[in-house]
């Protein structure tokens, strides 16, 4: 999916197709290059290698990269013109077609050279993801930080500038970290975000991302990387903390009712815009939040995109306690901390035993969530609705 990305930034309705060398840093080729074209093997190798990137590259380098994907995969532009107000797959559509002739194998080349030109200018290599540093038995990530301390094993969403959004890689990383914290000696486990966001939910661009199959190939792996997601919370074995430092929306929250604590600064709120968006419910959130809060409130949030402050949210029962901005790290980890001397296979076996009755029917919800989703994302009401979103902000 990451090779064919296309997030088009704000105002992504005013993006022309410029000459690609004018973007400071990069020099992209368009003339025939003398070697051979690359390999298929070294082509797959880079659209690893993009999944790798730290920063966004810019619209521009983003178009040439989908541009030249489409022509070593599929040969000189061979669709049809996208209307006049289908904005983003227009744009797509000319920068694959101002490629004329170019062979698939040249494509290649180009491709790997471009990819190679922006991992080079952050300073690396191919980044691994999740790879272990020989020896140290520590795991490190891209878009999380796991540190063990005190008996506390804490998952830090780690995209600050991004409001910590959650992208594919992101989600494959939180559920690695899960795995690795359900192995370790912690007591405990907690997840809180860098920066002053919780977490913004999903990142919309994720939505760009149409693999060769299309839209309902990109439903699909969705949807597949969606359930194991949701299931590995659901069959986590420690107790689960949450410690909200910001605003959380969108799955952020609709996974907290699987928590088993959630601590929230009164600078804190929750929001689950999914009707909005053209969406439906996730996280098992259709379950949990009506037998949380009871489904008149649930409805409001679920149905009606109602935002809770911390205070509301606590009074509903989805926050477990609010606290101060100034004083929540120091109460929340005090707190923690002490937790985290308890008899570690007490809270485990208490904690499975609380969750037994619920379980199936968790993921008999989580199943169902995800198939209606997966209906949803290949929507035209869903696509309208993002879009629209896309529009509006644009115009900030």
């Amino acid at each position: 999916m990451a090779a064919v990305a296309l997030k088009l930034s704000a105002p992504w309705r005013c993006v022309q197709l410029r000459r690609f060398s004018s973007v400071p840093g990069l020099k992209f080729h368009t003339s025939a290059s003398p070697l051979l074209g690359a390999t298929v093997e070294q082509f797959e190798q880079a659209k690893s290698r993009l999944s790798s990137l730290k920063e966004d590259p810019g619209n521009e380098a983003k178009l040439r990269i989908y541009a030249l994907f489409k022509q070593a995969t599929q040969g000189p532009c061979n669709t049809p013109k996208p209307g006049m107000l289908d904005f983003v797959n227009k744009v797509k559509w000319d920068a694959w077609r101002s490629l004329g002739s170019v062979s698939q194998d040249e494509a290649r080349q180009q491709y790997c050279d471009l990819i190679g030109s922006l991992v080079a200018a952050e300073g690396g290599s191919s980044a691994q993801v999740a790879a272990t540093h020989a020896g140290s038995g520590t795991t490190t990530y891209e878009t999380i930080l796991v540190t063990t301390e005190d008996n506390v094993t804490t998952i830090t969403l780690n995209r600050p500038a991004k409001k910590n959004a959650i992208t594919p890689q992101m989600y494959n990383e939180i559920m690695a970290a899960l795995d690795q914290a359900a192995n370790d000696d912690s007591v405990i486990t907690v997840f809180t975000g860098a920066g002053d966001f919780y977490c913004s939910g999903n990142d919309l661009s994720n939505f760009t991302n149409i693999p060769e199959g299309g839209v309902e190939a990109m439903a699909q792996q969705g949807g597949d990387l969606l359930r194991k997601y949701v299931k590995a919370y659901i069959d986590f074995p420690k107790p689960l903390v949450a410690v909200v430092n910001g605003p959380a929306v969108g799955i952020s929250v609709t996974v907290l009712g699987l928590f088993d604590l959630v601590y929230a600064t009164d600078q804190a709120s929750f929001h689950t815009p999914f009707s909005q968006l053209g969406q439906s419910a996730e996280g098992c959130s259709s379950y949990t939040f009506p037998k949380i809060m009871g489904p008149a409130k649930a409805n409001e949030m679920l149905l009606f995109n109602k935002k809770l402050s911390a205070v509301q949210a606590c009074e509903f029962g989805l926050v477990t306690e609010v606290f101060p901005d100034s004083s929540f790290q120091s109460e929340v980890w005090t707190r923690l901390k002490a937790y985290a001397k308890l008899p570690p296979n007490s809270l485990s076996f208490s904690k499975q035993l609380i969750r037994s009755v619920d379980k199936p029917r968790l993921h008999a919800v989580n199943d169902a969530e995800v198939e209606r989703l997966k209906e949803r994302w290949t929507s035209d009401e869903c696509f309208n609705a993002v879009m629209s979103f896309f529009q509006a902000k644009a115009k900030l």
